[in-house]
């Protein structure tokens, strides 16, 4: 059995096969000829014959970077933060307001019951 050792990690080797798998699946040649028709197993053989080409990209701390320096504060939006605070604690009233409003499924379910034998008790006395 062939090895993964010109990868740095079995990951890395999933992570390239499953790319490349991706491109034979929409269509493109394979770069060998393999008694498998299953296009996954021709992707593996692809990269463990090193025929698959890839790049391992730096992380994106630089670019990070550059895009917090470009990020809006309060004092350049010109945001009080006693309005914010004040907007914040009126939704949260709003909120506390629609909540007990609303029923349980228990007191639903004895708002009907009652209703029933309201219902009963005035047919009776008709």
């Amino acid at each position: 059995m062939k090895t993964y050792s010109d990868f740095d990690s079995k990951f890395r080797f999933v992570i390239v096969a499953s790319k490349r798998a991706k491109q034979l699946l929409k269509g493109s040649k394979p770069k060998l000829e393999s008694k498998s028709k299953n296009l996954i197993r021709i992707a593996q053989e692809e990269v463990l014959q090193g025929l698959v080409e890839y790049e391992i990209v730096d992380s994106l701390a630089e670019e990070l970077k550059v895009s917090e320096e470009k990020m809006f504060i309060g004092e350049e939006l010109n945001i009080d933060v006693e309005d914010v605070k004040e907007g914040v604690e009126k939704a949260e009233k709003e909120v506390a307001a629609k909540l007990k409003k609303e029923k349980t499924p228990e007191e639903t379910i004895q708002e009907a019951v009652k209703k029933k034998v309201r219902k009963k008790v005035s047919e009776k006395k008709q």
